[in-house]
């Protein structure tokens, strides 16, 4: 008998990781389409403002020529209430977002279901803080920049016909410089806003019902009570503080008069880093987070 020749077979096909955090991550993507939604529509309404606008663009900036400081806040207007705009959207968004973010699973008993999948608490509620301290950031930057690059290609388009004040918007609007800006501030803004989104998540959690109450009741309880008490606003400063007192920790505040400064200039990332509020904040948002993490692994359905 003839020896039958080998075959080869085939090798073993290597299984790719089932990365569970990215999954996570594009499950809630997926589940809320708000993530994205809000800031895009943020944007064209912008976008729609700014093109009725952009036709007198010429005329505000000639009568702004003789003053610096005028023409520049004309330049700069559009690029700079577009991104304040969109932000202010991306805290909204991920306030609510947090809120809702566990207490929905809990209610519509879909926790059920994710408890079955072979995925950790701390993955799921990590998952879910990367929302508004991650994806929603980045997904901002690139939405800004898109936003604020077509309207610099309108105002070249609509000045093309005038030099001199073409000469002026490129002078005045440096667009590298406020793009590391942009992206400088974005980070910022995460670190700094950390412990509200964090706290948010634990009271998602946490509450059975009412999480928007539980959530913010508790501090405003606190703060008429130390007004009635010792007749003191210092704890709604605190919180003030805490939603927009990034801006002056990492930027040097504009004084009204003085020459504008370049946006890069205008960076003390120094004085924003060695700021103990931003590192009490930050132990405070690890602790809401460690908490959430071990609550979720004894909550039920409400």
């Amino acid at each position: 008998m003839t020896a039958e020749p080998l075959v080869d077979a085939p090798a073993p096909q290597l299984s790719s990781p089932t990365r569970p955090m990215y999954w996570s991550i594009r499950r809630e993507i997926w589940e809320n389409r708000s993530i994205y939604a809000a800031p895009v529509v943020t944007a064209c309404i912008m976008l729609f403002g700014f093109f009725v606008s952009a036709f007198t663009l010429p005329h505000r900036m000639r009568l702004a020529m003789s003053d610096p400081g005028k023409l520049h806040g004309v330049v700069a207007m559009p690029y700079d209430t577009t991104a304040g705009l969109i932000l202010v959207t991306a805290f909204l968004v991920g306030f609510f977002y947090c809120l809702d973010a566990l207490h929905g699973e809990r209610r519509d008993r879909s926790i059920l279901f994710w408890k079955s999948l072979p995925v950790s608490d701390r993955t799921t509620v990590l998952a879910k803080a990367a929302i508004p301290l991650v994806v929603l950031p980045l997904f901002c930057y690139a939405l800004i920049l898109i936003t604020q690059l077509i309207i610099l290609i309108v105002n070249t388009v609509v000045l093309l016909g005038s030099p001199a004040l073409l000469a002026a918007l490129y002078q005045n609007l440096k667009f590298i410089q406020l793009s590391i800006a942009l992206l400088y501030a974005l980070i910022t803004i995460a670190l700094w806003h950390a412990p509200v989104y964090c706290w948010l998540l634990l009271v998602s959690g946490w509450a059975k019902r009412a999480t928007f109450l539980w959530a913010v009741m508790p501090f405003l309880a606190i703060g008429v009570f130390t007004k009635i008490a010792i007749n003191s606003a210092s704890f709604f400063t605190f919180l003030g503080n805490r939603i927009g007192g990034w801006f002056s920790k990492a930027f040097i505040v504009p004084v009204k008069g003085a020459p504008h400064l370049d946006p890069l200039a205008a960076l003390t990332p120094g004085n924003f880093f060695s700021t103990p509020s931003l590192w009490i904040g930050l132990v405070f948002a690890v602790l809401c987070l460690a908490a959430t993490i071990r609550m979720r692994r004894y909550r039920e359905p409400i």
